[in-house]
């Protein structure tokens, strides 16, 4: 671990980058790091305080095994070959993975949209949580995270329950590559009346 992130918190914001997962390795947060962090990661927005998601903490062999069910299940769908081998690549190469797994109450007037956006919000929370404790994460979705087979496989659920996120954790190989970042002045419209 490189130790706690001492940037001001809005410097943090403006300069935070997840770590590509082929570029996190060992060591992963020890448990009592990991219950902050999900602490952290669960302090979201939530309308109604439904709480619509939980986490799974997936060790190295149970990532690997959702590596070998990500290629065996989209190779019985007939999905592209290539793109099968780079998504359980980041299966493999994942030290740790926590699943923050989506868990819609449809039987409340709040929106299901809004229940998906809570939990893609803990996602969020919990790499950024990550980076703030010295460790770097990684947020992926791809087709299994929607996916009725691959989620009962993998994870054993049942619908309504899909993935918000994949979210790989470790310790960063070095510093990741900075990426363009959209320009606020072409994204932002002020409205005055």
């Amino acid at each position: 671990m490189t130790g706690m992130d001492t940037r001001t918190p809005l410097d943090f914001l403006l300069t935070r980058r997840s770590v590509p997962v082929r570029m996190l390795s060992a060591p992963t947060p020890d448990d009592a790091t990991l219950r902050q962090l999900l602490t952290a990661a669960a302090r979201v927005p939530d309308h109604g305080k439904l709480v619509p998601f939980r986490f799974a903490v997936l060790r190295k062999p149970a990532v690997d095994r959702l590596a070998r069910v990500t290629q065996d299940i989209g190779t019985a769908q007939g999905r592209d070959p290539d793109k099968l081998v780079k998504q359980a690549q980041a299966f493999l190469d994942a030290p740790m993975t926590v699943a923050v797994i989506c868990t819609p109450r449809p039987d409340t007037p709040i929106p299901l949209v809004e229940q998906e956006q809570t939990a893609a919000l803990a996602c969020l929370s919990l790499v950024n949580a990550a980076e703030a404790a010295g460790f770097g994460g990684h947020w992926l979705t791809g087709w299994m995270a929607r996916d009725r087979d691959f989620l009962q496989a993998a994870l054993g659920l049942e619908p309504p329950e899909l993935v918000a996120g994949f979210v790989h954790l470790g310790t960063p190989r070095g510093e990741p590559p900075a990426r363009p970042r959209p320009d606020p002045d072409a994204i932002t419209q002020w409205i005055e009346t």
